[in-house]
């Protein structure tokens, strides 16, 4: 490998920091010690780089990943909805029920739903209306 001479300005703690670290660096010069300290650094920047790369693709692909589930339940939510808003026609159709009774089975439900967050078990539901 051909070796070429610059001069380097450092300051004077550093190289005598540096002659301390020769035996500890496995080195037998000055020179040897600052160009192993300087291709260690450019590994480091180098890997550091390379990271940032692959930071950016994974968090491209989480994002991606994301946006898909997320059109994807919302797709689900309304499809949802639509299904409830008919079973609820069809409720309102077929029964009879007063305002205040409705305003009841409101509040029931609210409460219902946030004690068992959001699981509802048709078989509890039909177990609590007919054995109340």
């Amino acid at each position: 490998m051909e070796r070429v001479r610059k001069g380097v300005y450092l300051e004077k703690a550093v190289i005598e920091e540096c002659d301390r670290m020769l035996e500890a660096a496995d080195v037998r010069s000055r020179n040897e010690f600052i160009e192993k300290a300087l291709k260690f650094y450019l590994g480091y920047l180098k890997n550091r780089q390379s990271e940032d790369y692959q930071l950016q693709s994974v968090s491209s692909m989480i994002s991606g990943t994301i946006e898909a589930t997320e059109n994807r339940l919302a797709r689900m939510d309304f499809k949802l909805a639509v299904e409830i808003a008919k079973l609820a026609h069809i409720m309102a159709s077929v029964y009879e029920i007063d305002g205040e009774t409705l305003q009841r089975l409101q509040q029931k439900c609210v409460e219902e739903v946030k004690r068992i967050n959001g699981a509802i078990w048709f078989e509890e539901v039909y177990h609590y209306q007919h054995e109340a």
